[in-house]
This record gives C-alpha cells, sequence and structure tokens, in this order.
C-alpha cells in the first residue's frame, strides 16, 4: 500500500511541473503538438525510471557516509557525499545519450521534432531534481525508488501532455495579441497549478512519515492546551 500512496502521490500531490515547476524550459518550447510532447514526456518517463533507481543504489553503496563499509570496515569514515552532483549527473547525461541514440535511430522525424531539447534533458531540472527528492526523502529501498521515479516521469508527462492539447486547441482561439504564445500558456499553466493544488489536502493512509508527523503535531497540541491551562489557573489564582 505504501508504494502505491509514493506512486499516487508523485504523479498528482507532488507533481514536477505544477507543484515544483522543474523542467519549464522543454515543458514550454516542445508542448506545441501533442505529438512531440508524447515523445518527449515519453523519453523523461523512461530517464526517470532508469536514473532514480540507478542513483539510490550509488547513494546507499558508494556516496553515504559510511557506505563503503560493505567493503571493509575500515572504509565506514569515509564521506562520498560530496560527489552527490557530479554522479547524478553523470548517471542522468548517460542514459539521454542513450535514449537520443535510439530516437535518432527508429524515429527520425521525432529525433528532428524534439531538436535541441532532446539532449538537453540531461539538464532537465525535473531529472536532477528527481534525484535530489529520492536522496532528501531517504528511500529504504530500491522498490521505492523505482515507484518515485515512474510516477514523478508519469507526471510530468501528464503535464506536457495537457498543456500541448490545450496549445493545439487555442491555435484556433481568438487569443489578445499581447498573449499569444508564451503568454497564455504561462496562465494557462497557473490556471493547472491551482488545479492541482487541490490533490494536497488529500490524505493517503499507510504511510508511516506522516504518522510519526501527526503525533507530533497531536502531542504538541496536548503541551499547548496544558500550558493554557497552566496560565488561566495562575491568573485565577
Amino acid at each position: 500500500m505504501d508504494l502505491l500512496n509514493l506512486f499516487v502521490k508523485s504523479i498528482f500531490i507532488e507533481n514536477m511541473i505544477f507543484a515544483y515547476f522543474l523542467g519549464m524550459c522543454s515543458y514550454l518550447a516542445v508542448s506545441k503538438t501533442v505529438k512531440t510532447a508524447v515523445g518527449l514526456g515519453a523519453a523523461v518517463i523512461f530517464v526517470l525510471l532508469i536514473t532514480v533507481p540507478v542513483n539510490y543504489l550509488i547513494d546507499t553503496y558508494l556516496l553515504q557516509p559510511g557506505a563503503l563499509s560493505w567493503i571493509s570496515p575500515e572504509y565506514a569514515d569515509i564521506d562520498l557525499s560530496f560527489l552527490s552532483y557530479i554522479m547524478f549527473i553523470a548517471v542522468i547525461a548517460s542514459m539521454v545519450q542513450l535514449v537520443e541514440m535510439v530516437v535518432e535511430k527508429f524515429s527520425p522525424a521525432l529525433y528532428g521534432s524534439l531538436g535541441i531539447f532532446l539532449p538537453l534533458i540531461a539538464v532537465n531540472c525535473s531529472i536532477l531534481g528527481g534525484a535530489l527528492f529520492m536522496q532528501q526523502k531517504a528511500f529504504t529501498g530500491i522498490s521505492e525508488a523505482i515507484v518515485y521515479g515512474a510516477g514523478s516521469g508519469i507526471g510530468w508527462f501528464l503535464a506536457i501532455l495537457a498543456i500541448a492539447a490545450i496549445r493545439e486547441k487555442i491555435a484556433y482561439s481568438n487569443v489578445p495579441a499581447p498573449l499569444k504564445g508564451l503568454g497564455i500558456t504561462f496562465i494557462i499553466t497557473g490556471l493547472m497549478a491551482i488545479g492541482f493544488m487541490s490533490f494536497m489536502g488529500i490524505k493517503l493512509e499507510g504511510n508511516e512519515e506522516d504518522k510519526v508527523e501527526e503525533a507530533a503535531l497531536e502531542s504538541f497540541d496536548e503541551n499547548d492546551e496544558n500550558e493554557k491551562t497552566a496560565v488561566i489557573t495562575v491568573d485565577q489564582n
């Protein structure tokens, strides 16, 4: 159940575009048609699905303080966490290169449509953000990293697909001249982000972190009430 909650949360509640506004450059530039949006969205899903688990393994068994203790106990004091950014970007760049070669081989038309934005996935904020959020959330297993990578990619895919479909429709609408192009796209993106904010009110069961946080808040509220009661008692005396 926790994996399902993580999957749904990464798609809707913590959407890379509408919650964190990561990967906006590609989102705005390649969303003019649904065809190119689907191609880039699928590439982002693949890259996130591969890089997040791989970076999890690298972080867990190489970079974290004491991670090298599996080699020998004398390496337990080594901390390579300062290499996180370099290692994460290296993994991302290698996966993007693989995707670029596959797309160029099997779909030259899509490769031409995506243009420079396909290799630029390597510096897409959402890709690196997925790895850094994975590190921040301190997942306990690679299955969580896989689910989070897939969910984050699907969330980004849905976002660019939705805006591409809308932009194709508004191309035939009477949009005021100052708002044509990116202007109306920014407005629609903002409205969609407000819509996705409604998912933030959803409480998913089975999340141990949320349970611990709720218990801490309840304890804080009880202590606060006790302090207020003590103050009132003193004032009455």
